[in-house]
């Protein structure tokens, strides 16, 4: 294994905020089955037994973070939270923070086809560090990791309740198709200052897509958002 990957590692470890003590294990992690098969007559670990350990995990952490947050949470509500943390869109963000997709090894036709931004690539990948924190010491520092990297998408959710992103997915959206972020507007606020209700409206390059209304600026903004998404993905197809 090249020396330079595994000085490159060290610039992961400080994305992670974690030092592996038997870095062969992060190897592994970062290791697709696409680049074992290209090597037929040499071992090399891949990191699908290391994506189901971490999947598992991220679960029970994902889980202990709902239960302590919010004493009366059902479990309905914490199921249908916890499908949405642990979900692949979810975790190839989180991915893509740390820019998880530069260290991947990949064989050659997977990288060629983009595999370093695929969302099942960088999502698998992600839960097998997750794995391979765990194994290299233990759940509570593979809590910590798992909790830093999702700090704040597991507060926006926890706080919102919504199991859907609708403005990160819009913004990926519209980046995609025409080169540009979207914009919130304000256009109303109605009721007393205790229990106030906002409309929101998006445009994405000059045009309205989207309208909604809620009790914070973020709820109404994540309607229209919504209603935005349901537009431009019928104009796309």
């Amino acid at each position: 294994m090249p020396a330079s990957y595994l000085k490159s590692l060290k610039n992961l470890e400080k994305r992670l905020n974690y030092n592996f003590r038997d870095i062969n294990l992060l190897v592994e992690a970062l290791t697709h089955t696409s680049f074992s098969n290209e090597a037929p007559n040499e071992y090399i670990p891949h990191n699908e037994r290391l994506e189901f350990l971490g999947d598992a995990v991220l679960g029970l952490a994902v889980v202990e973070e709902l239960y302590r947050a919010k004493e009366g949470m059902k479990e309905s509500e914490m199921a249908k939270l916890k499908a949405f943390l642990v979900s692949k869109s979810v975790l190839a963000r989180v991915a893509k923070d740390i820019k998880l997709g530069r260290y991947l090894r990949l064989g050659k036709g997977e990288d060629a086809s983009g595999g370093r931004q695929k969302e099942n690539i960088l999502a698998d990948a992600m839960e097998a560090v997750f794995g391979a924190v765990f194994l290299d010491s233990n759940y509570e520092k593979a809590k910590d990791v798992i909790s830093r990297l999702m700090r704040k998408r597991l507060d926006s959710t926890i706080r919102t309740g919504h199991a859907h992103d609708y403005k990160t997915e819009l913004q990926e959206l519209t980046q995609q198709l025409h080169g540009s972020l979207p914009e919130y507007r304000t256009i109303k606020e109605e009721g007393q200052e205790h229990n106030k209700e906002f409309t929101v409206a998006v445009y994405v390059n000059g045009k309205r897509l989207g309208r909604g209304k809620g009790k914070s600026k973020k709820e109404a903004q994540m309607k229209a958002a919504r209603g935005a998404l349901r537009k431009l993905k019928g104009t796309s197809h």
